[in-house]
């Protein structure tokens, strides 16, 4: 049927103004993500890009039209907006003008449920759900609100590149590329770059993909992920703990005041992400190792905690645990030796609760020209590959800390997805490439 004049709106505009525009006539654009009939009714549910709602058709003469339509299908749907509680929109549309503008047929992803494998191969298809939806729109609100907060502190943001001559979390996880017969590789952390900026800005921080050749599956690692990585000169370990908790208490918290559909649509307990505020929980590493072992967990002391023991420590914890002071052995050469006992380091890291393992981690840097090429040579690292790293001592050296939240992983504890997989567009795992 021809649709007349009309205003065309979309379901954020109907969850923000719904109550001024009850009873009007609207008119919105999308796609069909299920239908269903009962009696002499029919349901349509549009999905608009920006929410889902549900279309009530009652008029006969539109009935044709509605059988016609197939999954996927893009239409034009005009009716008057009607309240409706139990709908996390808050509203629906009864139909008056239903008009097809593309129709699909023989949609992979039916209603019926699919393996995983099957959803992954689709995922250009898969991210259109309803489920996939509310959490790539939370992954981006997650970014604006960190980027929101860091602006508000006054950090610049700097950019790390994503070509690098030289490792920053060891060897065995480079990616190698060729760089014009030169040895390349894929950036595992913008971190010793953030450090340059700090000393020439102050309070600086990058923010993009970070690449780990670990042949990993657990549900807790990707090969490609986001990482945030904030660095501040004339920074202690206590203060950027404190910047890092308030990051992730001001994200979660504008999260729920402004993404609250979103969480209704993944049935989020919205309850959990109110107590995450400072401060957090803090323990020394020697506490953590306690912890398992009063679980009955073996471990032994000097080595790191794995996804296993992340988990066994977070159940101690109603929200987030920050563990500082791990052993100088299992930590990278960068990071500041403890004046108080020369076998750990003044690193932390934050542990998500729920299980969700560790969301940050970072260190105070060592900012001795001396101490940091001695460890440097303790390691084996290739002095000459960092020498502008060292000049950074040589060269108006000053106290200075940072760390690095992987968007990935804070997405799925925020959400309380399964796997971390879901968390980004397009994951690349360990043989999964594709799409």
């Amino acid at each position: 049927m021809g649709i007349t004049e009309k205003i065309i709106i979309d379901t954020e505009k109907i969850r923000k103004e719904g109550k001024n525009l009850e009873g009007k006539q609207v008119t919105i654009r999308g796609w069909v993500w299920i239908k269903r009939s009962s009696g002499k009714i029919r349901f349509l549910v549009i999905r608009d890009g920006k929410g889902f709602i549900q279309c009530v058709i009652e008029n006969p003469d539109l009935f044709s039209t509605f059988d016609e339509i197939s999954q996927e299908s893009t239409c034009e749907v005009q009716g008057l907006l009607k309240e409706d509680k139990r709908s996390p929109l808050g509203f629906e549309i009864l139909v008056q003008n239903l008009k097809i503008l593309f129709k699909t047929e023989d949609y992979p992803i039916t209603p019926k449920e699919h393996g995983i494998d099957f959803l992954m191969d689709h995922r250009h298809l898969w991210i259109r759900s309803r489920k996939q939806f509310a959490i790539l729109r939370i992954r981006h609100s997650v970014k604006n609100y960190i980027r929101e907060f860091l602006h508000k502190e006054g950090f610049i943001e700097f950019d790390s590149p994503i070509f690098t001559p030289s490792a920053c979390e060891g060897t065995t996880t480079l990616f190698e590329v060729d760089y014009f017969g030169e040895k390349m590789y894929l950036s595992q952390s913008g971190q010793l770059y953030q450090e340059a900026g700090a000393l020439a800005f102050s309070k600086v921080y990058c923010f993009g993909p970070t690449f780990r050749a670990e042949r990993s599956k657990t549900r807790r690692h990707l090969i490609e992920f986001w990482m945030v990585e904030p660095e501040v000169a004339f920074a202690t370990l206590e203060d950027i703990i404190n910047i890092a908790e308030n990051m992730i208490s001001y994200t979660i918290q504008k999260i729920i005041e402004n993404n609250y559909y979103e969480l209704q649509l993944l049935e989020r307990n919205v309850d959990n992400l109110r107590k995450i505020t400072p401060p957090f929980y803090r323990i020394r590493y020697s506490e953590a190792v306690e912890i398992l072992k009063s679980k009955g967990l073996e471990f032994n002391f000097g080595d790191d905690f794995g996804s296993p023991e992340e988990s066994a420590i977070s159940e101690s914890f109603d929200k987030p645990v920050v563990i500082t002071h791990y052993p100088k052995n299992i930590k990278p050469f960068y990071m500041k030796i403890d004046p108080e006992n020369q076998n750990f380091v003044l690193n932390m890291d934050i542990i998500a609760p729920e299980g969700y393992g560790e969301i940050v981690g970072g260190s105070q840097r060592e900012d001795n020209y001396e101490i940091l090429l001695q460890r440097m040579k303790e390691e084996n690292i290739p002095i000459q590959d960092y020498q502008w790293y060292l000049d950074l001592r040589k060269y108006g050296s000053a106290i200075h800390s940072g760390f690095g939240l992987g968007i990935e992983r804070f997405v799925a504890w925020i959400c309380k997805l399964e796997h971390v997989r879901e968390a980004i567009p397009f994951p690349r795992m360990l043989y999964r490439y594709r799409p």
